[in-house]
């Protein structure tokens, strides 16, 4: 019978509570979806449960490490990591016991010291040692938009009988006599400021012990020589590495294309109008190359229509409008549409969404829809509004409006008007000139399209050109116009795409082969493929290096690209293998050209955008790249495992070499998961203190830094499974790790269409 002492100290009670905590978490995501933040506080984030599962897994550690002596078996980077989570929960029971937030709401020209403190016992008041004046709130606006670019306060303080000035704004904070000041919001009539105040300099500093000890502890987790993974690189140094296993690639039939117009725009002519550059509603300068591949995905989903390309199907709309609404051209988000507003299923004509006697067929159900909580809305009600956002979008276009191609000069917002915008703004010469010159290309069009003579066209379009330099008020980048229209022309993802799924698979297929009967040229095929593949993952680098350069900030801001950047870090992730094991290679190339072709499909949006205030900050770069790359690793060693599975399926009694070789795989399996659990972990704790630096508090149990911390448990379990003796069998770790990556898909998919928070921008 054991003892107290010997199940205080076992692995079993570890995972026990592993498993437990992290239900704990999951359940409060839903708790704060169905009832509120709060009511999720008290339940479960600060009750009394939570509080003893946390300490009962710290009692567990320190038991663990004196009964097993871990200290004399030099574990450092094991004993390390442990003891720096036991910091940072110090840290944040420090923080929680007498830390102190609140805010401070300040017109300008008003003074205050008084901190308003809101906690689940009510509201109190908290005074400064010092008084903050705010002389003026600035917010600035990216070019042409409402979209906030940044916002500042200038703040005058008065301490000690001296006055200091400072600036706040998005990552720049006033740290002063312990407290420090934050940019949290402003008044709608931007006359005033909200400010978040933090005070907790002991529980912050504790925390950043933490943070610097679990460095050290990761840093001799891959280093030490007594640690796993060194113990795990021998034993692969040991093991031939050759065997592989196929996969079936099914290859989807393209969608039906509507039927377009005969083709008569000249695509000389389109390419001269798709270079000129142009005004999103978000501001954002961009080629007309790039917004009409915009809308047509928005309205169309794809690419092309029949044989036009983007810009001729927005040449072809403006010339042509009266045809183009009896063209079956808006494609269905789903059959219910069709069904309930009479509608042609799959794609259907903009005439459609009019009755008989012109009424807006979406009208009423429309408006029962913006009445209700987003929450309580249904998947028809979401539908419905992205189908109405289609046809309002065609419906600007035949109007003439969301063409941005003419600035108002001296304007100081920047803002680039349509033909069909109101046009009162400008002086009468210039009103006149943008409403004659764009009918007159629009005539200039349909003279091409029946003609095929361009020239007048050309000249017209010269004229629009030289207007919008003499207008602009601020200097378009036109080493970025040209270096986007680059950029939509090559496509590199997309070959970068086919390259990865035909080469992964082809290797795979090659090697499944070499499994049971080997031959050289097999192995030189799988060499060749490789080199592929590197020639592909340079390309893939330049693409996500030509998109930076573009937008102006790291690449993996949005649901989009950080797709791309997953399939990057996959390919990546197998490199590192490559000598060691043929098969997680290729498995590697085949899950990055995976993730490249759903990063394709009709639902991503691959459009580039304009940074909110928060995301300008460096911690992006490092805190997304991080997690971001662990994702990459995390879907490897899923892969991995589900191949040893199969293999383990078949190989039978009497298949050494399978069996040799799903002890390979599984090794490589567990490498991966120790290097996604370190970026898992990192990065989460990267973005705690983006968190602190940006709005003074690093966890707020918002659901998708929550489900980063489950994500981060559960992997955790499935490495901890070995130490327990029954559960240290190569079955149940590579079924537990193709399981754990279920956590991964909520965390990065899950949360966004199942729960809501603040990094719904991401």
């Amino acid at each position: 019978m054991k003892t107290i002492e010997q199940t205080i100290s076992s692995y079993r009670l570890t995972i026990l509570l592993l498993a437990l905590y992290a239900a704990a978490l999951a359940a409060a995501t839903f708790v704060e979806k169905y009832t509120s933040t709060e009511m999720a506080k008290v339940l479960i984030y600060y009750s009394p449960l939570l509080f003893l599962l946390q300490f009962a897994l710290v009692v567990n550690f320190i038991a663990i490490t004196l009964r097993r002596q871990l200290h004399k078996q030099r574990k450092w980077g094991y004993m390390f990591v442990h003891l720096s989570l036991i910091i940072i929960l110090l840290g944040a029971m420090v923080t929680h016991l007498f830390g102190r937030e609140g805010t401070l709401h300040l017109r300008e020209g008003d003074k205050s010291n008084h901190i308003t403190i809101q906690t689940s016992q009510g509201t109190s008041y908290h005074t400064l040692p010092f008084s903050v004046e705010l002389v003026r709130f600035t917010l600035a606006r990216y070019p042409g938009s409402s979209s906030p670019s940044s916002y500042e306060s200038e703040v005058r303080i008065h301490l000690d009988g001296q006055t200091y000035k400072s600036r706040i704004f998005m990552n720049n904070v006033l740290d002063l006599k312990g407290y420090r000041f934050f940019q949290a919001s402003y008044d709608r009539d931007e006359k005033g400021t909200i400010l978040s105040v933090n005070q907790d300099v002991a529980g912050r500093n504790i925390t950043y012990a933490g943070y610097l000890l679990l460095a050290v502890g990761f840093v001799l987790c891959f280093t030490g020589r007594n640690s796993r993974f060194s113990t795990l690189n021998r034993q692969l140094k040991q093991s031939r590495s050759t065997a592989l296993f196929a996969l079936l690639l099914l290859i989807l039939p393209p969608p039906a294309q509507a039927a377009a117009p005969h083709n008569n725009i000249s695509p000389a002519h389109a390419a001269r109008f798709g270079a000129l550059p142009i005004q999103a509603y978000n501001g954002r300068i961009m080629p007309i190359n790039t917004f009409s591949s915009e809308i047509l995905r928005k309205i169309h989903k794809a690419d092309r229509i029949g044989t036009l390309n983007s810009d001729q199907f927005l040449l072809s709309l403006l010339a042509m409008p009266e045809t183009w609404i009896h063209i079956p051209l808006i494609a269905l988000p789903n059959k219910d549409l069709a069904d309930y507003f009479d509608l042609t299923e799959g794609t259907f004509p903009y005439v459609e969404a009019f009755d008989a006697n012109g009424n807006y067929k979406l009208q009423d159900h429309l408006e029962e829809t913006y009445n209700k909580p987003p929450a309580q809305r249904t998947r028809f009600d979401k539908d419905l509004i992205k189908l109405d956002e289609q046809i309002n979008v065609l419906y600007q276009l035949l109007h003439h409006q969301r063409l941005n191609l003419f600035p108002l000069k001296d304007d100081p917002s920047h803002t680039w008007y349509a033909p069909g915008d109101d046009l009162s703004s400008f002086p009468p010469a210039d009103s006149t000139f943008i409403s004659e010159v764009f009918l007159t290309y629009i005539a200039d069009l349909q003279t091409g399209i029946r003609e095929g003579n361009w020239q007048k066209a050309d000249e017209t379009l010269d004229m629009i050109a030289t207007f919008q330099t003499k207008s602009r008020t601020f200097d378009v980048d036109a080493r970025k116009l040209k270096a986007e229209l680059t950029y939509n022309r090559i496509n590199l993802f997309r070959l970068c795409k086919i390259t990865y799924l035909s080469l992964g698979g082809l290797m795979l297929s090659l090697a499944f082969a070499s499994l049971f009967q080997k031959r050289k040229w097999t192995k030189r095929l799988i060499a060749a493929g490789a080199a592929g593949v590197g020639i592909a993952f340079i390309l893939h680098m330049a693409g996500m290096g030509m998109r930076w350069f573009i937008g102006g900030y790291a690449p993996w801001s949005n649901s989009y690209e950080t797709m791309v950047y997953v399939s990057w870090a996959a390919v990546f992730a197998g490199l590192m293998f490559i000598r060691r094991s043929a098969i997680t290679f290729a498995l590697a190339t085949l899950f990055g050209g995976v993730i490249l072709f759903v990063s394709g499909l009709n639902w991503m949006d691959p459009q580039i955008n304009l940074l909110v205030p928060v995301l300008k900050s460096p911690w992006l770069m490092f805190h997304v790249a991080i997690i971001v790359a662990a994702y990459g690793f995390f879907g490897i060693s899923c892969l991995i495992a589900i191949t040893n599975l199969i293999l383990q399926s078949i190989k039978g009694k009497n298949r050494p070499l399978l069996t040799d070789r799903i002890k390979e795989l599984t090794i490589i399996n567990e490498m991966s998961l120790w290097i996604g659990l370190a970026l898992m972990t990192a990065g989460t704790f990267l973005g705690a203190i983006w968190a602190n630096e940006s709005w003074g508090r690093y966890w707020g149990w918002d659901p998708k830094e929550t489900w980063a911390l489950i994500t981060i448990v559960v992997y955790a379990i499935v490495l901890h499974l070995r130490l327990v003796k029954k559960w240290d069998n190569v079955w149940l770790f590579n079924a537990a790790s193709a399981l754990a990556f279920l956590s991964v898909l909520m965390t990065y998919f899950g949360v966004n269409y199942f729960l809501s928070g603040m990094h719904a921008y991401g």
